[in-house]
């Protein structure tokens, strides 16, 4: 179900008016008081938010106020983000306060749900699993099986009872290789008492020693004793045997939580040898509770996968029988892209189904658009995003806007989120861009991207498809992928990818946007020239509130003047835009531009329009001149990164660099004629 992200949007804008300077406010002419009114009615709002989020999916209303709710918390944010961008023309603002009412009588509806406060357990579920298996069922797993085993029979010097945890994202097996390891005869030869827990939901201690308890003794009345019975009880029932305990399914972040429990199993253990199995979706949680570098499962090889979906889609062997359908079926298969989950889920779709078309329209469907059960891939994968803190989830969200299989660089990813206000406000000693890599840093903690190449201050990553499944599924009101099959998006949708070689009806399909915040063109005919020249015409006429325009490799020869209309724009990224020749003399409006790519523009100099550019944080450019203009740079106070690439005929920097005094990086490729002085 596509997410209405309320809770993020409104800290944001909450945190945005907090940090409205005296300046900022006194432009406010005739408005501060409303912003004041605002800030308290949204964080009213806010606090309820938790529980409209629990309660939606039983409430239709609720559900369709919380998309209006929405709505009117994006207009705050465009309001509040008018006094920024007004501050810095130095012009008094006179807005009008629609947003503010529309707040107020929706406030009345909102009230008649009567909706609580409560705590953020949005991550809280139930899950059960058990350790029984049917070996014969379980197929590609037999390396990773004896692989763990050997760590299971490795002796250990650690002085905590040892922990080997099992890591993947949703869906690879790690709960059914641990059944393996779990049912086979070595184990359970070498220990004499084998203990399954799933904890799932909640890491309480009370609670994990009950289940503990009761796993090892069923009829043991314990549900009603305090933490210091529960262990003595655990103590006797223990009496000093080797054991091994399967963890399966931790979630749980808090390291002091974890010691209490490894502390009470390490005052039983003694000398014997004991063992802990854990499963995990997140790397921290695996290098909080482990010492042991994670066992990190990867996907299956495409036989295995062809080979389990066989067995889910058809009935003894009838494959042979149906050649058409098991050509469909490999292509299928390669979709799942080694997640058995995946392919058992599309397999149980075409169970006894023999018609070719059905299996055609299985093949060239989204998986996040198939009708799934609660033990299908999607709804176990949306286990993860639920997991995630709310501006996180936004974030995750945002990154469906790019093709699968890209590869994702760290900082471009960064200067997104940030051109589209969803970092939080830095604390001391912090800058935006640390925000930025903590988050991507907390995404691949949890496997929901992988490093793909580490290149020190900046690296690259990768989605897996099914994640990127995941995150288009909850961002379908957000964010649309546009191609030359789009005939209509809606009005609401604030972010928008061109990810289409073909001929696209860009009148046709904008006709009723007016919200969008983020345009990526990442394959439009590049033949095509007038395509791209409506697309910006389009995105200066209808998206006065765009944050970030991303152009790479366009055909265009010159931006409109009229761009500089686009105030808000906080990232444009004119990458290899090879034919255009110098910048639109009202450049100099775009104030609020924190990063600007142009490598490959073959400009002569810096334009003398760049230099009110003053929150400017991050350049990339190509210049054919000498030397820098150093009075091009003094404004540049918050500039981070300075990247010249391709600059051939650059000889020397100009002294002005030093007036850069947040500089942190000067990044030089091929600029072969520089010399080490100013």
């Amino acid at each position: 179900m596509a997410e209405t992200f309320l809770l993020d949007i409104a800290q944001r804008v909450v945190e945005k008016i907090a940090h409205l300077s005296m300046e900022e406010l006194g432009l406010a002419f005739n408005v501060e008081s409303d912003l004041r009114k605002l800030k308290e009615t949204m964080s009213s709002t806010k606090a309820v938010l938790l529980d409209a989020e629990r309660q939606q999916h039983q409430n239709e209303k609720l559900r369709l106020c919380m998309w209006k709710l929405r709505d009117i918390f994006y207009d705050a944010e465009d309001v509040v983000d008018d006094f920024k961008c007004e501050a810095l023309r130095k012009q008094v603002v006179n807005h009008p306060n629609i947003s503010f009412k529309r707040l107020n009588e929706l406030a009345t509806e909102w009230n008649n749900f009567n909706l609580g406060q409560g705590t953020d357990n949005r991550h809280v579920f139930h899950r059960e699993t058990h350790s029984c298996v049917n070996s014969s069922d379980v197929i590609g797993r037999d390396e990773d099986k004896e692989n763990i085993i050997d760590l299971l029979m490795k002796p250990s010097e650690d002085p905590n009872i040892p922990v080997i945890p099992i890591v993947g994202i949703g869906g690879l097996g790690k709960t059914t290789l641990t059944q393996l390891v779990y049912n086979d005869d070595r184990v359970t030869r070498c220990f004499p008492l084998k203990i399954w827990i799933c904890v799932s939901d909640e890491f309480d201690l009370s609670r994990l020693l009950k289940l503990i308890i009761h796993s090892i003794n069923k009829g043991e009345k314990c549900d009603n004793l305090t933490v210091e019975a529960l262990q003595i009880c655990l103590r006797s029932l223990l009496n000093d045997k080797k054991f091994l305990l399967v963890l399966d399914d931790v979630w749980n972040e808090n390291r002091a939580r974890w010691i209490e429990l490894r502390d009470i199993l390490g005052s039983m253990d003694y000398l014997c040898g004991s063992k802990i199995i854990m499963t995990t979706r997140s790397l921290k949680v695996a290098f909080i509770m482990s010492s042991i570098h994670p066992y990190e499962l990867k996907g299956l090889p495409f036989e295995d996968c062809l080979t389990l979906f066989i067995k889910w889609a058809f009935n003894n062997e009838d494959e042979r029988q149906y050649p058409n359908l098991m050509r469909i079926g490999k292509e299928i298969v390669q979709k799942c892209k080694g997640v058995p989950l995946a392919v058992r889920t599309l397999g149980s779709l075409l169970f006894l189904k023999t018609d070719e078309s059905y299996w055609i329209s299985i093949r060239d469907s989204e998986i996040w658009m198939l009708e799934q059960s609660e033990n299908d891939i999607l709804p176990v994968l949306k286990l993860s995003y639920n997991h995630l803190p709310s501006h996180l989830q936004r974030c995750l969200a945002l990154l469906s806007l790019y093709k699968k299989d890209e590869i994702y660089y760290s900082d471009q990813v960064v200067y997104l989120w940030m051109a589209n206000g969803l970092l939080e406000h830095p604390k001391q000693k912090q800058d935006w861009e640390d925000v930025g890599d903590q988050y991507l840093n907390e995404l691949m903690s949890r496997c929901l991207i992988q490093m793909n190449l580490d290149y020190g201050d900046v690296f690259t990553f990768k989605m897996h498809d099914l994640i990127h499944d995941l995150a288009l599924e909850v961002s379908q009101k957000e964010c649309k992928i546009v191609n030359c099959q789009t005939k209509t998006i809606d009005e609401n949708v604030r972010h928008l990818s061109f990810c289409d070689d073909k001929q696209i009806n860009v009148a046709q399909v904008f006709t009723k946007l007016k919200n969008v915040r983020t345009v990526m063109v990442q394959e439009v005919s590049k033949e095509s020239k007038a395509i791209h020249e409506s697309l910006v015409s389009l995105c200066v006429s209808n998206f006065k509130y765009i944050r970030a325009l991303c152009l790479q490799d366009s055909p265009l020869t010159a931006l409109p003047n009229s761009i500089g209309a686009l105030k808000h724009l906080r990232e444009l990224d004119l990458t290899n835009c090879c034919n255009i020749k110098k910048l639109p003399s009202s450049f100099y409006k775009l104030r609020r531009l924190q990063s600007l790519r142009m490598r490959g523009v073959p400009l002569m100099q810096l334009p003398v329009s760049m230099e009110t550019l003053i929150e400017l944080r991050y350049l990339e450019i190509t210049i054919k001149a000498k030397k820098l203009k150093g009075s091009r740079l003094r404004s540049w106070t918050s500039l981070q990164c300075l990247v010249l690439v391709d600059c051939g005929n650059l000889e020397c920097l100009s002294k002005e660099m030093k007036c850069l005094t947040e500089l942190t990086h000067l990044i030089l490729h091929g600029c072969t004629e520089l010399s080490d002085r100013y």
